[in-house]
């Protein structure tokens, strides 16, 4: 992590105790990197770097038998309303609160896309529920067509500790089994 200033408007848009993640020190001391880096609030940089370290790390190497290289990010700090929606309440995005992650690229280089429904179920339902318990607001798909094909992460503070997790886990989809040749005229089938 490495200090940014604060940052000031436009308008109500802003944050204090501002930082660039551009990458994850793991507990085994490798560096998983953030691309882009995520300009984020402190406190959001560090849940990010501790789900990071403690939960997708270990069950990307566990499910993949490949550590994370890179986890890919989306938006972090944007001054914009909720959903890009002109006029709507400020996003967490707007305050350096929040973070949208795709996935994550392995030391194989092979990619993983958080929403891909071919994706092992376990290794993206371990994520839904390891993002859920580290942060207050988790939305992906099943939630709207906004997080469709991203994971979006923040901190916001609700009364009585609300928090929100929608993300739908659909699993892989099912390829339809090839059809019996027809019987031949002539054969008897031995199996009526």
């Amino acid at each position: 992590m490495h200090p940014l200033p604060s940052i000031t408007g436009p308008g109500p848009c802003g944050a204090e105790d501002v930082v660039s993640l551009d990458a994850v020190v793991l507990k085994d001391g490798q560096r998983t990197a953030l691309a882009p880096a995520a300009t984020l609030r402190c406190p959001m940089a560090e849940a990010v770097a501790h789900w990071v370290r403690e939960d997708v790390a270990p069950a990307a190497a566990a499910t993949f038998g490949s550590p994370a290289r890179t986890i890919v990010a989306g938006v972090s700090y944007e001054c914009r309303g909720r959903d890009r929606i002109p006029g709507a309440k400020l996003s967490e995005h707007a305050h350096a609160n929040a973070l949208d992650l795709r996935g994550l690229k392995l030391t194989t280089g092979k990619v993983i896309d958080f929403t891909d429904s071919t994706v092992s179920k376990a290794f993206r339902e371990t994520m839904r529920q390891s993002a859920c318990a580290s942060f207050t607001t988790v939305l992906g798909p099943g939630s709207d067509s906004y997080h469709a094909d991203n994971i979006h992460l923040d901190l916001l503070e609700r009364k009585g500790g609300y928090r929100i997790c929608q993300w739908d886990v659909q699993p892989a989809p099912q390829t339809p089994s090839a059809p019996a040749p027809p019987e031949r005229a002539g054969t008897v089938n031995s199996t009526k």
